[in-house]
């Protein structure tokens, strides 16, 4: 692929900048050109898109998302030794991408592009949940974006994609499963990686639906859920008792034992509960 953009391979690049990854800021950099555009591929077609991406680091994925035709790309990087590798990519293709210097979690980026929207990152592993939550819960749904192609950590990937009764079923997968598609697309070894994380990773690419699955008030369902999981080994009646001294009558009510726990209670479940607790 660097022959696609006359650029040159990633590793030069790094050592041309110093730009040795940082554990303090979560980076691990993939340096397989092929493999990146392979993760740009998963977000579908870019025609006529713009695309957030944020931690772009020296530049790869950036390049995939430019290749595969992002109308344009918005490349949020907080460290600041980044800023001239992604100059070099922004000349090669003029006008199709912008670089803020910033942290993704105290600005909004997303006031800087033209829907249609996807977000595609190799997200830093030290805030790629509270971005991920952030964008599952806006103001008003459907949300700016159409679609979110994010790699995590394979644990935190699982999270999202799983079913009431696995052990990775919580608040991740209710939240992103109400409103969402989610499957994991993607899986990457530590070896694909610079340094090597002491995890494997995966890429999960998540489409918003029109309306959310099932009708339920976003912040009493945030609570509900909340309340369930933050004591999930307890039964929803004693896990759920805060929220109304008549738990067991609404459980019951809308079809949940209340000696169930919440990792048993699907999506519609909880949804139910939420509207009548509402």
């Amino acid at each position: 692929m660097a022959t696609i953009d006359g650029l040159p391979p990633l590793r030069e690049v790094i050592a041309t900048h110093g730009l040795s990854a940082r554990k303090a800021l979560g980076q691990n950099f993939l340096l397989d050109l092929n493999l990146t555009a392979k993760i740009a591929r998963q977000a579908g077609d870019l025609t006529g898109m713009d695309v957030l991406e944020v931690g772009p680091g020296p530049g790869g994925l950036t390049r995939g998302l430019l290749a595969e035709g992002a109308r344009r790309v918005l490349a949020v990087e907080k460290d600041p030794r980044c800023l001239p590798a992604l100059a070099e990519i922004a000349d090669a293709y003029p006008g199709r991408l912008d670089v803020v210097e910033g942290d993704a979690l105290a600005i909004n980026p997303l006031d800087r592009l033209t829907p249609p929207i996807a977000i595609c990152a190799n997200l830093p592993y030290n805030v790629g949940t509270e971005l991920l939550v952030r964008w599952l819960t806006p103001k008003a749904w459907p949300p700016v974006w159409d679609s979110l192609t994010l790699m995590f950590q394979k644990e935190v990937a699982q999270r999202i994609v799983a079913k009431p009764g696995d052990k990775a079923y919580g608040r991740l997968a209710v939240l992103a499963q109400w409103r969402c598609d989610a499957q994991i697309v993607l899986h990457l070894p530590p070896e694909a990686f610079t340094p090597p994380p002491k995890v494997s990773s995966a890429v999960v690419h998540l489409r918003a639906l029109p309306a959310p699955r099932f009708e339920a008030d976003p912040k009493v369902l945030e609570r509900v859920v909340a309340a369930g999981f933050n004591q999930r080994r307890k039964m929803l009646r004693a896990s759920l008792k805060g929220l109304s001294p008549d738990i067991e009558d609404h459980l019951t009510a809308v079809g949940i034992a209340p000696t169930e726990r919440a990792e048993r209670v699907s999506v519609e479940g909880f949804c139910a509960l939420a509207r009548r607790l509402g």
